[in-house]
C-alpha cells in the first residue's frame, strides 16, 4: 500500500468516525446532544475534506477544479444520500415502511447514477 493511502485511509476513517458519531449525537434525542453532535459532525466534515486535499497533493494531482459537471455530480451524491438516509428513518424509525422504502429506492438509484455520470459508459 502506497503512503499516500495509508494517510487517506486513516483520515478518512477518523473523519467519518467523527461525523457520523456526531449525526448520532444529534439524531438521537435521548442523548440531549445537539449542540455536541453538531460541533463534532463539522469536525469529521473537515478532517474528511483535508483528507481529500492532502491526498491529491501527496499523489501530485491537480487540485479540483469546480465546474458545473463537478456541482452536478456533488449535488446528485447529497441527494441520493439524503434520500437514502429519509428512507430509512421513515422505515426504521417512524414505522412508515412502504414510504420508507420508495423514498429508499429513490435514493438508491440517485446514488447509483453516479457511477456513469462519473466514470461514463463505455462498450
Amino acid at each position: 500500500m502506497k503512503k499516500s493511502n495509508f494517510v487517506a485511509l486513516i483520515l478518512c476513517t477518523i473523519g467519518t468516525v467523527f461525523f457520523a458519531l456526531g449525526m448520532c449525537m444529534t439524531l438521537v434525542e435521548e442523548w440531549e446532544m445537539l449542540r455536541q453532535g453538531v460541533i463534532c459532525g463539522v469536525i469529521g466534515m473537515v478532517v474528511l475534506l483535508a483528507a481529500l486535499v492532502i491526498w491529491r497533493r501527496m499523489e501530485g494531482k491537480q487540485p479540483v477544479r469546480l465546474n458545473i459537471k463537478t456541482v452536478k455530480t456533488i449535488l446528485l451524491a447529497i441527494i441520493g444520500a439524503l434520500f437514502l438516509g429519509i428512507g430509512m428513518c421513515l422505515s426504521m424509525v417512524l414505522d412508515q415502511m412502504i414510504s420508507g422504502i420508495v423514498i429508499g429506492l429513490v435514493g438508491i438509484v440517485a446514488l447509483l447514477m453516479l457511477i456513469p455520470l462519473t466514470k461514463g459508459l463505455k462498450d
